[in-house]
């Protein structure tokens, strides 16, 4: 899961860049909000989720870990095209904000989901090694 993180999290970073640059050439920077949840929400977020997977949860496989998955890259995912949809005057604010609220409280639940993972994780850890006493 840690490799499925790293490229959904540098796929987020190369369109948050895009979109960056679009906004620096047009000198229109009516999307920066969008930009930063891109690359924050998405960039650094799932990076973060990689790098726990790779160093905590390597090899830890389970339904959870699939929950977590989905639940932060759906959430992410209409959270962004929710802001692209508000800031880019496509949508209306009084059906976009339920939506995008929705998808917040998706990336939250990844989030959650995420700490019971490491949690539990660390309790697995914790049973399976033995403690070493002081030597005699």
């Amino acid at each position: 899961m840690d490799r499925k993180y790293l490229m959904t999290a540098l796929g987020y970073g190369i369109v948050g860049l895009l979109l960056g640059i679009y906004m620096a050439a047009s000198q229109n920077h009516g999307q920066f909000v969008t930009h930063a949840h891109i690359l924050l929400v998405g960039f650094v977020v799932s990076f973060v989720y990689a790098v726990c997977h790779k160093l905590w949860l390597s090899g830890y496989d389970s339904t959870l870990v699939r929950a977590q998955y989905y639940a932060h890259q759906a959430g992410s995912l209409v959270l962004v095209a929710g802001l692209y949809m508000l800031y880019g005057g496509i949508g209306d604010e009084a059906v976009l904000g339920p939506v995008m609220g929705v998808a917040s409280i998706a990336v939250l639940a990844g989030l959650v989901l995420m700490k019971l993972m490491i949690i539990k994780a660390g309790k697995a850890t914790e049973t399976a090694a033995p403690v070493a006493g002081p030597a005699a």
